[in-house]
């Protein structure tokens, strides 16, 4: 405009005439009015730029906000004294400011996402990767029409699938595997025609796969495995010529997979693992599918013979179809499968029960990547071969359990040097067991059983210090126990029943404490006593020594298995009394001693122990009054015959009455005048006591257990999971509130997130650390349900009393909403609150039979009542304090790792400081930890 101007300028100089001075005047006025508009457009875009940062600003807010935790202080820098586009996770446009990706991929964040993200409508990318987010999706993210990736995958939304996502055209990938996504995938997705990435795996969506998936032209993956999906696999899939990874296995899909699906020569990735498929797989699969790398098909009704083929897809690395009906045999050029590292057709009809069924197996010596190689429950005949020397020295696993293999073991299995698996159970194998196996130092799992092996249990078993699962029942062994087994110190199962084998049971071996599934000796002619060592299996579930020879008393040491659920000891010559420290097997469900020589009455405690489901102490020498109460309750669970002296209890029993003592002789009137007076006084004090307690606080009433919940009441009463139901979550699961059945009494359900690592440890400890422990300030469990679901998968759940009032932590750090005056502790509240979790924690530290530390106190776990009365939950990290209290060192050394979930900090060299109910000051009292 500048050189414009001096342009006219000069041509004004030598303009005379008036009509040159009136288009002059003219211009003037055309440049006057073209900087007013430029201003103007100016001051337009400035201020539409300023509204639009400020929109994308508090949009950001909103969802700091919205975050519940935040262990790594990412939103710390989420304030005013830095620019958002500087924020951690913050991406902007370096043209206009506005915010065009959110990432915060594994940051360990929790929260829900807020309405208003809608409004961060420049947004290109959203990644929120392996987070606890939780909540439903807002529609309002149907406004990000820029959207081009939304990564949500591994965290625990809830509902449906968005359906106004389908305004965001320009989406190229939508990944959201690992959460609780339910309903169908709504049908208005089928306008993202630009598709690349659709991973919605591991969710709980229903329905059928949709068919208009076929028309995204672009797209390379397909992920909907883990899901509910039921039908055929739709043939219009076989119209994705990109389709390069496709992975639709664990769910319901039934039919034949598509021949057209066979012909998409780009797939790599072929995964339709546990469905209920059938067919043939193609002969030529190889030929159409040369790009495969894994191709799977596993826990299917697949027929027909192992395509020849798949020697031509030379970068196969994982070829596994377990759990089929294929016949015939592995294909000799399989050989040529260099990247081959997992081959496995375990529980299929493969062999002819011929004797040279396994010459197949030289032909693998040229897979030298192999570390998997899965022949178990076919159809196999003949002996091992010497030539498996030959096969990769890379092998860990190698099963090939229930065929028909005879003969021995060659002993050039010592050279497959990394085994960590050897299965070979379930076969006619005889013979010593060779030194060689002594020499796989890399063993964890060793399965002999079921074969015909004779001779001694070799000691050099014991130089396998890594291993942690022996199976060695149903064959000819003879001679004692060897001592060394008590070497492998990583051993959990432990079986060498239904064998020949006699002597003393070596307190090396029973003592071990790392055994924690199972110890099953029975079905020999072990002599001698139980030794007292039994007492160090403190996390042992089962336990049977039955049908043995063995004599003397049940020691006393037993007691401390506290974990322990079935014992059996039946068919032994085991004399004395039943031992009083049974009392402390609250868990026991099984428990059998007869046929021995056991006297005297039958303890009181066994009615006690409401885990117990069967006894059997029948063919004894019992006399005296059974119980009516408890197990003795249901004549169904409980064996007493062969027991002569033994009388009472309920009719079904059919004993006889119990007859009733001779008549004593009258006490002195002086002893009479004494006690009356000691018991009138005990009275008296005893009802002080309860006075003064009563006025201190109301105690829980001690109530029966309901009996077990199935998951149909447990679905009814949480009304499906609704999210109306749901009251919180946490690391393991989610909370919903919902009634027992029958008396309609409010309850708190803690449903466990079984695919989150750790969930299923959890409720085992939860139930370990509840089921022995009652305490008026312990959150009561009133059931524990562990089943499975409509589909069949495992299902775990804790029912617990509903606390009215909430956690601590919702009175501490009440939402802004919430912050009025019903969410306001006064001192005495407060002080009270305190009072009661130290009162629990006195408890769990210094009355209980086994020490319990919590090693998650935070204010979060701890719930009130109607009554504002405290009581600490979530056990699902507590500690038993097993070592031996005189022993400080071994106390100070239970754990070296840091246990605990956000909001809890450990004790620091021997104490804790407990945060303070006022929040931020520290409450005076600092307790020594036991």
């Amino acid at each position: 405009m500048y050189m414009l101007m001096k342009i006219l300028h000069l041509k004004k100089q030598n303009m005379e005439d008036s009509r040159l001075n009136s288009i002059w005047v003219f211009i003037n006025l055309l440049h006057g009015i073209l900087v007013l508009c430029m201003n103007s457009g100016l001051e337009s875009a400035t201020a539409a730029a300023t509204r639009g940062n400020e929109t994308d600003r508090l949009a950001l807010l909103d969802f700091k906000n919205l975050i519940t935790q935040d262990p790594l202080q990412v939103m710390s820098s989420w304030n005013d004294s830095v620019h958002y586009c500087n924020w951690i996770g913050v991406s902007c446009s370096s043209s206009n400011d506005r915010v065009v990706t959110l990432n915060l991929n594994s940051q360990k964040l929790a929260g829900s996402i807020p309405p208003s993200i809608g409004n961060l409508t420049h947004l290109t990318g959203i990644n929120l990767f392996k987070n606890s987010f939780f909540g439903e999706l807002p529609q309002e993210m149907g406004r990000l029409w820029r959207l081009q990736h939304l990564n949500l995958t591994y965290n625990s939304f809830v509902a449906k699938i968005p359906s106004n996502l389908t305004h965001c055209k320009e989406l190229t990938v939508i990944e959201a595997s690992g959460n609780n996504l339910v309903g169908e995938i709504p049908e208005q997705l089928s306008s993202l025609s630009k598709l690349v990435v659709f991973a919605f795996g591991g969710n709980n969506l229903t329905g059928k796969i949709p068919t208009w998936i076929g028309n995204f032209s672009s797209l390379f993956a397909l992920s909907l495995a883990l899901n509910n999906f039921v039908g055929n696999i739709p043939n219009e899939l076989g119209r994705l010529s990109s389709l390069g990874f496709f992975q639709l296995y664990g769910n319901y899909l039934s039919g034949t997979v598509p021949s057209s699906i066979y012909n998409l020569s780009s797939i790599y990735y072929f995964s339709v693992t546990q469905n209920q498929l059938h067919g043939q797989l193609p002969q030529d699969v190889g030929l159409t599918l040369p790009s495969l790398r894994i191709f799977a098909g596993g826990v299917n009704n697949f027929t027909g013979v192992i395509p020849v083929s798949l020697s031509n897809a030379s970068g196969l690395q994982v070829l596994d179809f377990a759990q089929n009906s294929l016949t015939g045999n592995i294909p000799r050029n399989l050989k040529n499968l260099q990247s081959l590292y997992r081959l496995n057709f375990d529980e299929n009809n493969l062999g002819n029960g011929e004797i040279d069924d396994l010459n197949f197996l030289s032909s693998l010596a040229n897979c030298t990547s192999l570390e998997v190689l899965g022949l178990a429950q076919n159809h196999y005949a003949g002996e091992l071969p010497s030539s498996i020397a030959n096969l990769s020295t890379n092998l860990q696993i190698f099963t090939i359990g229930s065929n028909l293999i005879h003969g021995s073991i060659p002993v050039e299995i010592e050279n497959l040097v990394n085994l960590a698996t050897l299965g070979l159970e379930g076969n006619y194998l005889s013979g010593n067991v060779p030194s060689a196996i002594g020499k796989l130092q890399n063993l964890g799992a060793l399965h002999l059983n079921r074969n015909r092996f004779s001779g001694s249990i070799p000691p050099f078993i014991g130089n396998l210090t890594r291993l942690n699962r022996l199976f060695m029942e149903e064959n000819r062994f003879e001679g004692s126990i060897p001592d060394s087994l008590g070497n492998c110190k990583n051993l959990r199962n432990l079986n060498l029943s239904s064998n020949n084998l006699n002597g003393s049971i070596p307190k090396q071996v029973i003592g071990l404490s790392s055994l924690s599934i199972s110890v099953v000796m029975s079905n020999n002619s072990l002599t001698g006593s139980i030794p007292s060592e039994v007492g160090n299996l403190r996390n042992l579930v089962e336990l049977d020594l039955s049908h043995n020879k063995l004599f003397g008393e049940i020691p006393s040491s037993l007691g401390s298995c506290a974990s322990l659920e079935r014992l059996h000891l039946e068919g032994n010559k085991l004399g004395g009394t039943i031992p009083e420290s049974l009392k402390d097997l609250r868990g026991i469900e099984e428990l059998d001693l007869s046929s021995n020589n056991m006297s005297g009455e039958i303890p009181e405690f066994l009615s006690k122990l409401l885990a117990l489901k069967h006894l059997n102490i029948s063919f004894n020498d019992f006399e005296g009054e059974v119980s009516g109460e408890g197990i003795f309750a249901n004549a169904s669970a409980v064996s007493i015959i062969g027991n002569d002296k033994l009388c009472g209890g309920i009719p079904d029993l059919d004993l006889p009455s119990c007859s009733k003592k001779k008549k004593e002789k009258p006490l002195n009137l002086k002893v009479i005048i004494s006690v009356t007076i000691a018991v009138v006084f005990s009275i008296a004090i005893l009802c002080s006591v309860v006075i003064l307690r009563m006025a201190h606080s109301k105690a829980p009433p001690s109530e029966d257990r309901h009996v077990g919940m199935s998951y149909s009441e447990i679905v009814k009463s949480t009304n499906g999971f609704s999210a109306e139901n749901s009251i919180g979550s946490g690391s393991f699961g989610s909370v919903y509130k919902g009634t027992l059945p029958g008396d309609g009494k409010m309850v708190a359900i803690k449903v466990m997130n079984l695919q989150q690592r750790g969930a299923s440890k959890s409720f085992i400890d939860e139930c370990d650390a509840l089921r022995s422990i009652r305490h008026r300030n312990l959150l009561r469990i009133i059931n524990a349900c562990s089943t499975t679901d409509h589909q069949g998968n495992d299902f775990k759940c804790l029912v617990f009393e509903f606390m009215a009032n909430g956690s601590l932590d919702k009175w501490l750090h009440p939402k802004a909403d919430e912050q009025d005056q019903t969410k306001r502790l006064s001192f005495i509240q407060r002080l009270n609150i305190a009072i009661d979790i130290a009162s629990a924690l006195d408890y769990l530290h210094h009355h209980c039979e086994t020490p319990i530390v919590h090693c998650d106190l935070k204010p979060s776990n701890v719930l009130l009542d109607e009554d504002m009365t405290a009581h600490v939950g979530d056990f699902g990290l507590a500690t038993f304090l097993l070592e031996s209290s005189n022993n400080p060192s071994k106390s100070e050394a239970i754990s070296v790792v840091l246990n605990g979930s956000i909001g809890y900090i450990p004790p620091v060299s021997g104490y804790c400081c407990w945060r303070c109910l006022q929040g931020e000051r520290l409450l005076m009292t600092c307790s020594k930890m036991i």
